[in-house]
Protein backbone atom coordinates (compact mmCIF):
# COMPACT_ATOMS: atom_id res chain seq x y z
CA UNK A 1 0.00 0.00 0.00
CA UNK A 2 1.68 3.80 -0.90
CA UNK A 3 0.69 6.33 0.77
CA UNK A 4 0.65 9.63 -1.65
CA UNK A 5 0.47 12.91 -0.51
CA UNK A 6 -0.33 16.02 -2.83
CA UNK A 7 2.42 19.00 -2.26
CA UNK A 8 1.10 22.71 -2.86
CA UNK A 9 3.49 23.50 -6.18
CA UNK A 10 1.18 20.10 -7.25
CA UNK A 11 3.63 17.50 -7.63
CA UNK A 12 2.62 14.54 -5.18
CA UNK A 13 5.17 12.75 -3.30
CA UNK A 14 4.96 9.14 -2.30
CA UNK A 15 6.69 7.02 0.23
CA UNK A 16 8.67 3.91 -1.41
CA UNK A 17 9.14 2.36 1.73
CA UNK A 18 12.73 1.36 2.91
CA UNK A 19 15.48 0.17 0.45
CA UNK A 20 16.79 -3.55 1.32
CA UNK A 21 20.45 -3.93 1.29
CA UNK A 22 20.58 -7.64 2.62
CA UNK A 23 21.70 -9.53 -0.57
CA UNK A 24 19.74 -12.41 -0.10
CA UNK A 25 16.27 -10.89 -0.43
CA UNK A 26 16.97 -8.62 -3.17
CA UNK A 27 18.62 -11.28 -4.37
CA UNK A 28 21.61 -11.55 -5.75
CA UNK A 29 24.08 -14.50 -5.30
CA UNK A 30 27.52 -13.11 -4.81
CA UNK A 31 29.59 -16.72 -4.67
CA UNK A 32 33.19 -16.35 -6.49
CA UNK A 33 32.51 -11.95 -6.68
CA UNK A 34 34.81 -10.24 -4.39
CA UNK A 35 33.24 -7.02 -3.48
CA UNK A 36 35.39 -3.31 -2.91
CA UNK A 37 33.83 -1.97 0.11
CA UNK A 38 33.57 1.37 0.34
CA UNK A 39 32.85 3.18 4.26
CA UNK A 40 29.64 4.52 4.63
CA UNK A 41 29.62 8.30 5.25
CA UNK A 42 28.27 9.44 9.05
CA UNK A 43 28.01 5.73 10.12
CA UNK A 44 28.95 5.78 13.71
CA UNK A 45 29.53 1.92 13.85
CA UNK A 46 31.78 1.57 10.62
CA UNK A 47 29.39 0.01 8.43
CA UNK A 48 30.36 -0.52 4.71
CA UNK A 49 28.50 -0.22 1.63
CA UNK A 50 29.53 -2.99 -1.54
CA UNK A 51 30.41 -2.42 -4.59
CA UNK A 52 29.87 -5.75 -6.92
CA UNK A 53 31.91 -6.11 -10.05
CA UNK A 54 30.44 -8.28 -12.62
CA UNK A 55 31.89 -9.09 -15.59
CA UNK A 56 30.18 -7.92 -18.81
CA UNK A 57 31.78 -8.53 -22.33
CA UNK A 58 35.47 -9.45 -20.55
CA UNK A 59 35.42 -6.01 -18.50
CA UNK A 60 34.46 -5.59 -14.84
CA UNK A 61 31.92 -3.29 -14.22
CA UNK A 62 31.67 -2.08 -10.35
CA UNK A 63 27.65 -1.91 -9.35
CA UNK A 64 26.12 -1.14 -6.10
CA UNK A 65 23.31 -3.72 -5.58
CA UNK A 66 20.04 -3.27 -3.73
CA UNK A 67 16.06 -3.63 -3.82
CA UNK A 68 13.50 -1.56 -3.54
CA UNK A 69 10.97 -4.05 -4.01
CA UNK A 70 12.50 -4.99 -7.36
CA UNK A 71 15.86 -5.50 -7.50
CA UNK A 72 18.90 -3.00 -8.48
CA UNK A 73 22.71 -2.98 -10.10
CA UNK A 74 23.55 1.03 -10.22
CA UNK A 75 26.69 1.80 -11.48
CA UNK A 76 28.41 4.93 -12.20
CA UNK A 77 28.90 6.94 -15.52
CA UNK A 78 30.65 9.91 -16.44
CA UNK A 79 27.87 10.49 -18.84
CA UNK A 80 24.62 9.03 -19.12
CA UNK A 81 24.39 9.97 -22.79
CA UNK A 82 27.08 7.87 -23.92
CA UNK A 83 27.20 5.24 -21.25
CA UNK A 84 26.52 1.80 -23.04
CA UNK A 85 22.97 1.07 -21.70
CA UNK A 86 21.72 -1.10 -24.76
CA UNK A 87 25.09 -3.10 -24.70
CA UNK A 88 25.46 -3.46 -20.54
CA UNK A 89 22.09 -3.44 -19.78
CA UNK A 90 20.68 -6.36 -21.26
CA UNK A 91 23.85 -8.25 -20.18
CA UNK A 92 23.83 -7.01 -16.52
CA UNK A 93 19.95 -7.95 -16.34
CA UNK A 94 20.70 -11.29 -17.05
CA UNK A 95 23.83 -11.97 -14.99
CA UNK A 96 23.53 -14.78 -13.32
CA UNK A 97 24.37 -13.09 -9.72
CA UNK A 98 20.55 -12.04 -10.75
CA UNK A 99 18.76 -15.03 -10.11
CA UNK A 100 15.07 -12.94 -10.99
CA UNK A 101 16.99 -10.72 -13.63
CA UNK A 102 17.42 -6.98 -12.21
CA UNK A 103 16.97 -3.51 -13.38
CA UNK A 104 20.37 -1.80 -14.44
CA UNK A 105 21.02 1.46 -13.90
CA UNK A 106 23.29 3.92 -15.10
CA UNK A 107 23.63 7.47 -12.72
CA UNK A 108 25.41 10.39 -13.90
CA UNK A 109 26.69 12.66 -10.45
CA UNK A 110 25.92 16.37 -11.77
CA UNK A 111 26.66 17.96 -8.25
CA UNK A 112 25.28 16.15 -5.21
CA UNK A 113 21.88 17.32 -5.01
CA UNK A 114 21.60 16.66 -9.14
CA UNK A 115 22.10 13.52 -10.62
CA UNK A 116 20.88 12.43 -14.46
CA UNK A 117 19.85 8.83 -14.83
CA UNK A 118 19.12 6.07 -17.39
CA UNK A 119 17.85 2.83 -16.27
CA UNK A 120 17.26 -0.38 -18.84
CA UNK A 121 14.41 -2.18 -16.59
CA UNK A 122 14.13 -5.95 -16.35
CA UNK A 123 11.48 -7.31 -19.13
CA UNK A 124 11.03 -4.21 -20.51
CA UNK A 125 14.65 -2.62 -21.80
CA UNK A 126 15.33 0.94 -21.47
CA UNK A 127 12.24 3.14 -20.71
CA UNK A 128 11.81 6.75 -20.06
CA UNK A 129 11.50 6.89 -16.41
CA UNK A 130 11.75 4.16 -13.70
CA UNK A 131 10.71 5.26 -9.93
CA UNK A 132 12.48 2.70 -8.27
CA UNK A 133 15.30 3.57 -10.12
CA UNK A 134 15.62 6.63 -9.03
CA UNK A 135 15.55 5.89 -5.91
CA UNK A 136 18.07 2.69 -5.70
CA UNK A 137 20.46 5.41 -7.62
CA UNK A 138 20.17 8.29 -4.90
CA UNK A 139 19.76 5.41 -2.03
CA UNK A 140 23.43 4.43 -3.84
CA UNK A 141 25.05 7.70 -4.14
CA UNK A 142 24.28 8.72 -0.10
CA UNK A 143 25.70 5.01 0.78
CA UNK A 144 28.58 5.65 -1.32
CA UNK A 145 29.49 9.23 0.51
CA UNK A 146 28.62 11.09 -3.37
CA UNK A 147 24.93 12.53 -2.79
CA UNK A 148 22.90 14.80 -0.30
CA UNK A 149 19.79 13.54 1.47
CA UNK A 150 17.31 15.17 -1.18
CA UNK A 151 18.37 14.74 -5.11
CA UNK A 152 16.62 16.15 -7.92
CA UNK A 153 16.82 13.13 -10.52
CA UNK A 154 16.77 13.88 -14.48
CA UNK A 155 15.32 10.77 -16.45
CA UNK A 156 14.48 11.46 -20.07
CA UNK A 157 11.10 10.92 -19.01
CA UNK A 158 11.40 13.89 -16.79
CA UNK A 159 12.65 14.91 -12.83
CA UNK A 160 11.75 13.55 -9.63
CA UNK A 161 12.79 14.49 -6.45
CA UNK A 162 14.18 11.69 -3.92
CA UNK A 163 14.97 12.18 -0.46
CA UNK A 164 16.42 9.71 1.76
CA UNK A 165 17.84 10.05 5.37
CA UNK A 166 20.28 7.35 5.20
CA UNK A 167 19.99 4.33 8.13
CA UNK A 168 20.17 4.75 12.02
CA UNK A 169 21.19 2.09 14.04
CA UNK A 170 21.61 -0.05 11.17
CA UNK A 171 17.92 0.67 9.68
CA UNK A 172 17.44 1.93 6.59
CA UNK A 173 14.27 4.98 6.86
CA UNK A 174 12.11 5.43 4.14
CA UNK A 175 12.68 7.26 0.32
CA UNK A 176 10.28 9.49 -0.23
CA UNK A 177 9.69 9.92 -4.07
CA UNK A 178 8.31 13.62 -5.40
CA UNK A 179 7.33 14.08 -9.26
CA UNK A 180 4.50 15.21 -11.29
CA UNK A 181 1.17 13.45 -11.66
CA UNK A 182 -0.31 13.57 -14.58
CA UNK A 183 -3.52 11.66 -16.62
CA UNK A 184 -1.90 9.94 -19.35
CA UNK A 185 -5.25 8.00 -20.70
CA UNK A 186 -9.01 7.42 -19.73
CA UNK A 187 -11.14 4.59 -21.00
CA UNK A 188 -14.01 2.69 -20.40
CA UNK A 189 -14.67 -0.78 -20.75
CA UNK A 190 -17.80 -2.58 -20.48
CA UNK A 191 -18.23 -5.85 -18.67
Amino acid sequence: MLELHLQPDGRVTVDMNAPVFDLPQVPFHAAGLRPHPVKVKGDRKGATFELWPLTIKGRAVQVAVLSMGNPHAVQLVDDVDTAPVDVQGPLIEHHTSFPKRVNAGFMQIVARDHIRLRVFERGAGETLACGTGACAAVVAGIRLGLLDPVVDVDARGGRLTIEWQGTRDGLASHVFMTGPAETVFQGEIEL
